[in-house]
């Protein structure tokens, strides 16, 4: 996999800028493990505070986990991209102290649009199928005031 992890001689790319401020993914231990165009590789340890009263990982957790790969890949190529839509299918339990690894791959771009699927493994053991549309936001940089 081709990985920008910390960007070029002119500061760090898109996706490490982007995951330095993700307090959410941060706070929860995700660690960013590689990435390239449209590809990424998170990585989170699930513990006691993410079981549900069943003693398994709730399925939010492994939602975000899939979530921050999908927008770590979708990222990737530059202009600032967030998630049109997603789901999930849940295929195995997690339980406290399993450590998640989550691959996303992209299928295809067209337009500002994209798809992308997530495989969130523990080990080699499927835990979860995540699959996420993206949208390529317009030019974010405002514009100079006008005489």
């Amino acid at each position: 996999m081709a990985t920008r992890a910390t960007g070029t001689a002119a500061g760090p790319g898109p996706v490490t800028t982007m995951f330095a401020a993700d307090e959410a993914s941060r706070r929860l231990g995700i660690e960013l493990l590689d990435h390239g165009d449209g590809t990424a590789v998170v990585r989170m340890t699930v513990t006691d505070a993410m079981v549900n009263g069943h003693g398994i990982a709730h399925g939010g957790y492994l939602f975000l986990l899939a979530d921050t790969a999908f927008a770590c890949a979708c990222n990737g190529h530059g202009p600032v991209t967030v998630a049109a839509g997603a789901d999930i299918v849940f295929v195995a339990s997690a339980h406290e102290g399993d450590v998640l690894t989550a691959t996303a791959v992209e299928r295809t771009r067209f337009g500002r649009s994209g798809v992308y699927d997530v495989s969130v493994l523990r080990g080699d053991t499927v835990i979860a199928e995540f699959r996420g549309r993206s949208r390529s936001l317009r030019s974010t940089t405002p514009k100079e005031p006008q005489p």
